[in-house]
């Protein structure tokens, strides 16, 4: 794999005389650790299905070792970090996204301007901007309300095949609050449960009241939703227990977003009529305006805690299209157009389509080419080493990575590197295709978590293997043949 043979190293031993100086750039890597069976380990993990990797030397491009390396499997959100590279080349990492508050004749317009990370606590600031500036300019209160989000695509499900509750497959659209999320609580009382919905953020978590919930007696499905005039939730009784929370998707995100406002504005002695939602963005002067945190901030985040909603908002106001196969296709033409080829096909940003294809060559050559060149090692999460127990152990090993999740899909890619200081470029896919496929849109199906587990623990293992293997130079006296 590393093309070094025990002929060739002693053989060079002379050149080594000849220039002392070159002895560190030529050492052999040190002798496969003891143990370490790349195909023993992924036979005891019985994972079933496909396990594909590669491994590249970024400062020489460099294949150090692949399995499978060309063979295209659902990337999860490890596609992230190829939307993350395409929104910070096509935007510019200090592109800020602007929600804007406009007043045009007796109407005021809440104008999102795509941002994925605009939250109450930031609405409620923009309110209070909005109101002053109308309370100094003398204004008659406004007769009329609209929300306008026609920057970006409005996008009803990312994947309509996963179950309609699930707060990680939201809406899209210009105007987001929250991750176009509503945050459910309940609590048992002697009249029996009290849910309520809240638009929460971190610090101020006004009630939203274009939603509602009622507990039902019966066993599944454990939600179900209906758009009317309001997004209308049951939820099953049974399941609720004592007491407890979870996020729900929004799916009229500008109504959501217009009714918090509302709430905020009224809270400063400004009553303003009902939202309505506009696809046209009329002249007006604006009177108060918030802008998101630049877009490397936003990108780091997104990499950490692996936001579908701002994967898509920034994919799609990176290219500009109309929908998200249009979008996902132009992120695809932009990879090509970087020299990372493959077997590969995007159906969106996030990784949440079950349709995406990859190879784990594909990726890592991703991370030694793009992503070495625009440091995105930095923006990564750092990925602790487990004991057997779990338990996050102390090492030396720092490992920066995207990982990637989907039902008996786990994926791992990006950056390792060892004691010695040598840096791998990797990337990690692993997937039970057909019980992928059985368990489609099911939340926590049986058999999942252990899989995963499984899953994690073969790359570590793999990880900490190639990492001795390929980066840790041996003495010269260490060969056999040669000593002082």
């Amino acid at each position: 794999m590393n093309g070094w043979t025990r002929r060739g190293f002693v053989a060079g031993l002379g050149l080594l005389a000849l220039a002392p100086g070159m002895a560190a750039a030529q050492q052999r890597p040190a002798a496969r650790p003891a143990g370490f069976d790349p195909d023993a380990l992924i036979a005891a993990a019985g994972l079933g299905g496909a396990v594909a990797y590669a491994v590249i030397d970024p400062a020489s491009g460099q294949v150090l070792a692949e399995r499978g390396a060309d063979r295209p499997m659902a990337p999860a959100s490890t596609l992230k970090a190829v939307t993350a590279l395409y929104a910070l080349d096509r935007l510019g990492e200090g592109h800020r996204f602007a929600t804007r508050v406009i007043r045009a004749g007796n109407t005021l317009i809440l104008a999102g301007g795509g941002d994925p990370v605009l939250d109450t606590d930031a609405l409620d600031e923009l309110a209070a901007a909005a109101v002053a500036d109308e309370q100094a300019a003398g204004r008659p209160a406004p007769t009329a309300f609209a929300v306008w989000g026609g920057a970006l695509p409005r996008i009803g499900r990312l994947d309509p095949a996963q179950d309609v509750h699930l707060p990680y497959n939201p809406s899209i659209s210009g105007m987001m609050l929250n991750f176009n999320r509503v945050h459910l609580d309940w609590r048992q009382g002697e009249q029996g449960y009290r849910l309520s919905l809240q638009a929460r953020g971190r610090k101020l978590s006004p009630r939203a009241y274009t939603a509602s919930i009622a507990a039902v007696d019966r066993g599944l499905p454990l939600f179900t939703y209906e758009a009317g005039k309001l997004e209308s939730w049951t939820i099953a009784r049974r399941s609720l227990g004592k007491a407890g929370s979870r996020w729900l998707p929004v799916r009229r995100p500008e109504l959501y977003a217009g009714d918090v406002f509302q709430t905020l504005c009224r809270a400063r002695g400004l009553a303003l009529p009902k939202p309505e939602v506009i696809e046209i963005l009329p002249e007006g002067a604006e009177i108060a305006r918030h802008d998101s945190p630049d877009l490397r901030r936003i990108v780091r985040d997104m990499l950490e805690y692996s936001t579908n909603l701002t994967a898509e908002a920034i994919g799609l106001a990176a290219s500009g299209a109309g929908d998200v196969a249009a979008s996902a296709a132009a992120m695809a033409d932009w990879l090509r157009a970087q020299g990372v080829g493959g077997d590969f096909a995007f159906h969106d940003h996030s990784g949440l389509s079950a349709q995406n294809r990859v190879s784990a060559g594909m990726l890592a050559r991703l991370m030694a080419g793009p992503g070495q060149t625009r440091d995105l090692r930095a923006l990564m999460k750092l990925i602790p080493l487990r004991d057997a127990a779990g338990k996050r152990k102390d090492s030396a090993t720092a490992i920066k990575a995207k990982t990637g999740t989907l039902n008996f899909v786990s994926n791992l890619a990006g950056y390792a590197q060892g004691a010695a200081g040598r840096e791998l470029a990797f990337a990690i896919l692993t997937a039970d295709e057909p019980r992928r496929a059985a368990s489609e849109g099911r939340e926590l199906p049986q058999g999942v978590m252990a899989w995963t587990k499984r899953s994690k623990r073969l790359q570590q293992a793999l990880i900490e293997g190639w990492l001795a293997e390929y980066t840790a130079p041996a003495p010269l006296a260490a060969v056999e043949g040669v000593g002082p």
